[in-house]
């Protein structure tokens, strides 16, 4: 086997391990990035756990037969780049959705995205990307169980002054 075959298969093989551990994956097209911009989305990227990388469309494709995952052949064409949630679903979706959002560019557009191994459509990529991030979330589950407490210590309370004034002094 050739030399280059190996080079290949080992990066095909890269690939597949990468879909096999991202809990999402969004794929972009991105064309006239300046390096400031492409710089600025990376350190995002890296800061929320999220791999970026550019990637071989046609070893993209034999990754993706590998996995038997349908349906992106048709927006593995030109420059594609791609987002790996590993930690976290959320953040390749927001980040990029928050980018072009803040910086009205239509130099990186989203093509498409995966969840586990299902396709999703733009309007779930897109409610993806408007989720509260995980410390929203859990900060209101906190504050809603906090609050249920706090409402459940006051009835206690409340029965117990009602049962203290009740009670004849002896």
């Amino acid at each position: 086997m050739s030399k280059n075959l190996e080079l290949k298969k080992q990066v095909v093989s890269d690939i597949v391990k990468k879909f096999q551990e991202a809990q999402s994956v969004i794929v972009v097209r991105y064309s006239g990035l300046t390096v400031e911009q492409v710089t600025g989305l990376r350190a995002q990227f890296r800061a929320n756990g999220v791999e970026y990388c550019v990637l071989k469309n046609t070893l993209v494709r034999r990754a993706l037969k590998e996995l038997n995952i349908e349906g992106l052949d048709e927006v593995l064409n030109g420059p594609s780049a791609f987002a790996f949630g590993m930690n976290d679903p959320v953040s390749p979706a927001k980040i990029v959705n928050d980018f072009i959002v803040k910086k009205k560019s239509d130099a990186i557009e989203i093509k498409a995205g995966l969840l586990g191994t299902e396709l999703m459509s733009m309007e779930q990529i897109k409610a993806l990307a408007e989720m509260p991030s995980r410390e929203v979330l859990l900060a209101r589950l906190v504050g809603s169980l906090q609050s249920s407490i706090a409402s459940f210590v006051r009835v206690l309370d409340a029965i117990a002054k009602k049962d203290s004034e009740a009670a004849p002094e002896a």
